[in-house]
């Protein structure tokens, strides 16, 4: 009798958990989004809730587009992928409004309500929302170890499971703002949580990612140990920054004052991401570059292939020109360098790492894309 597979032992275990979170989150969900609302008469919110629906959710799905350029080389299973939007959407959300709820309560009513509403938003908030949003990107590193590469792979799922929950909390803000200002309220708060400020959440919870992308690339304890903690710090502070701005510029005559300064902040932050984002794109392609010059050495690929490769935009105009099979051919050169590269590192940590497995099938596909791609003029 074999031994079962301690891979597929793990994956069927985090899908098991990840099955009882979201139906744990799915009927909190229900509780406070329809049950109560109903109860309490307010059943009219509901429609306001399904306008909000109907700008929150186009929205997100067109921000999706964005963290898939980071990885368009070799991207992340769909599977993955979509069950870190779902989870953002139903679970965090869930499990979040319930404690933020009851806590925001329990304080105001202790110690009055502006004190219930600084917990709860400044306080309680950034720390569970972050938390339940970043056992999404913990499930994928520990769960789905083959398809959790390194930092970019962090910032995809953390991005995903982030605009997932945005977009479910941006109905629940839309439904408030209709209810209470009608669909100017409505086309306000959207213009400025749909239009003006939608990488919130995207940017805090990739610290998360960031951290659990450190903790896979390193090779010392301490940073696989420190890389999450320090990433989901990060992630509260910058969660608690916004939402402290937001909060303590209602409560102050020099409101306006407040707020500016923390956007101030928060935009450098903002600012120092997409500055790290443009550096890892640009490692990417000094890592793709330095694997695939033995290739050009052997032959398997040419000077102008690996020119293609590791520029912005060769993807895009092989695609252009070649179309979905170029792009294939284009994507198949990266992956064989992606996989020398995890192969090079799993080695230098005496770590075993499928990719290893690819090096070869892909060469061979190379190989045929290029003879395929011969019959329509490529030289």
């Amino acid at each position: 009798m074999s031994l079962p597979d301690p891979e597929r032992t793990r994956r069927h275990i985090g899908l098991g958990l990840y099955i009882l979170g979201m139906m744990l989150g799915f009927l909190q969900l229900i509780v406070w989004f329809v049950g109560l609302p109903v109860l309490a008469g307010q059943g009219a919110i509901l429609a306001y809730m399904c306008m909000g629906a109907v700008l929150a959710f186009p929205a997100g799905v067109m921000y999706l587009t964005f963290p898939r350029l980071l990885d368009r080389y070799d991207p992340e299973p769909w599977y993955a992928l979509l069950g870190c939007l779902f989870w953002g959407g139903i679970a965090a959300c869930g499990f979040s409004v319930t404690i933020n709820s009851l806590v925001g309560e329990g304080v105001g009513q202790a110690y009055g309500e502006q004190a219930g509403e600084i917990v709860g938003a400044v306080i309680c908030a950034p720390i569970v929302e972050e938390f339940w949003k970043g056992m999404a990107v913990f499930g994928m590193f520990f769960f789905l170890k083959r398809e959790f590469d390194g930092i970019v792979d962090g910032i995809i799922y953390a991005s995903f499971v982030a605009l997932g929950f945005a977009a479910v909390e941006n109905v629940l803000y839309y439904g408030r703002a209709a209810a209470d200002g009608g669909l100017a309220g409505m086309g306000a708060n959207f213009v400025l949580r749909g239009i003006l400020f939608p990488w919130g959440h995207p940017v805090y919870t990739s610290m998360i990612g960031i951290g659990f992308g450190l903790a896979r690339e390193g090779r010392h304890k301490a940073i696989r140990v420190l890389g999450p903690l320090v990433g989901y710090g990060l992630a509260v502070m910058l969660h608690a920054m916004w939402n402290g701005g937001a909060t303590f510029a209602g409560m102050s005559e020099e409101g306006g004052a407040i707020f500016c300064f923390s956007i101030l902040i928060w935009f450098a932050f903002v600012t120092a991401f997409i500055g790290m984002i443009i550096a890892l794109v640009r490692r990417r392609g000094r890592i793709l570059r330095a694997h695939l010059l033995d290739e050009v050495a052997l032959g398997n690929i040419t000077t102008s292939e690996l020119d293609i490769v590791t520029s912005a935009f060769g993807l895009l105009n092989f695609r252009m020109k070649y179309g979905s099979q170029g792009a294939e051919f284009i994507r198949a050169i990266a992956r064989l360098s992606l996989s020398k590269w995890h192969t090079t590192r799993a080695q230098s940590q005496n770590t075993h790492t499928v990719s290893m497995d690819f090096i070869l099938p892909l060469r061979v596909k190379i190989a045929k894309g290029r003879q395929a791609l011969a019959q329509r003029g490529y030289r």
